[in-house]
């Protein structure tokens, strides 16, 4: 397909909502580009619902949740880059570690050599990083990232309690200094963000650290982790998640 911005189709729909159980369903935005095409992840409970991040925010995705679901669900963000945050500003309540700058984030950008810049990648990107326009008139080249304001400001350890089940927050800096990840204990179920996914773990983004990550990953692989549902790509199980931690562990002692 043509990547020109002139010449991007309207999508029929943005986003795929796919129910993975009575509790979750994940969300994605199929018309976007590999890098910036994440998960948020829908979590149903009894007291309150739960949306672990929200995408990039190129259409609404709260008015949808509201219909879908009868209820404004609790947003919380693992991180404060623009593939998970995009739509937190039409959140009411935003959950967010501190040291993520969910106020102030970067801007931006869905064009792909602005965006690698930004980033300090050395990639090249394409020129357009959808492959769909949301709507007619949509001009990707007025994209922000629109500052959200943070409600409640998580810590490792917290609770996020949803009624009939909780989830804990656990503090795993290295990709950002504020990434979160959420656990199920009692499912073993690890929403782990960007944090650990089944690709390339990118390490050297502005805010990133390195040793910071590995230290991250070493606590990670302690915990009874049955299924790691990711900030991107499929989902994977225990066995998957120690591959994963233990190449990335390897691959920074051979650098060092």
């Amino acid at each position: 397909m043509n990547t020109d911005v002139g010449d991007l189709p309207v999508a029929p729909q943005w986003f795929r909502f796919t129910v993975l159980d009575e509790r979750t369903t994940l969300i994605e935005e199929p018309h976007v580009r590999g890098l910036l095409r994440a998960n948020a992840w829908h979590l149903r409970g009894r007291n309150r619902d739960l949306l672990v991040d929200c995408g990039l925010g190129v259409t609404a995705l709260a008015p949808l949740l509201l219909e879908r679901f009868g209820r404004e669900p609790v947003l919380v963000l693992t991180h404060a880059h623009l593939d998970h945050m995009g739509s937190a500003h039409e959140f009411s309540d935003v959950w967010a570690h501190p040291l993520e700058p969910i106020d102030d984030p970067a801007p931006g950008s869905l064009h792909g050599p602005a965006l690698a810049a930004q980033m300090g990648l050395d990639e090249t990107l394409p020129s357009a990083l959808l492959t769909a326009r949301p709507h007619g008139d949509y001009d990707l080249s007025t994209y922000r990232v629109r500052p959200a304001t943070r409600t409640r400001a998580l810590t490792d350890g917290d609770l996020v309690d949803l009624g009939d089940y909780a989830l804990t927050v656990l503090h795993l800096p290295g990709h950002s200094p504020g990434s979160i990840a959420l656990f199920d204990q009692t499912t073993g179920t690890l929403f782990s963000g960007d944090v650990i996914y089944d690709d390339v773990l990118l390490d050297s983004l502005p805010g990133s650290d390195i040793r910071q990550y590995a230290r991250s990953l070493r606590r990670l692989r302690n915990l009874p982790v049955r299924v790691t549902q990711p900030g991107h790509g499929r989902s994977f199980g225990r066995d998957r998640l120690h591959h994963l931690i233990d190449s990335y562990l390897h691959s920074v002692r051979n650098s060092g």
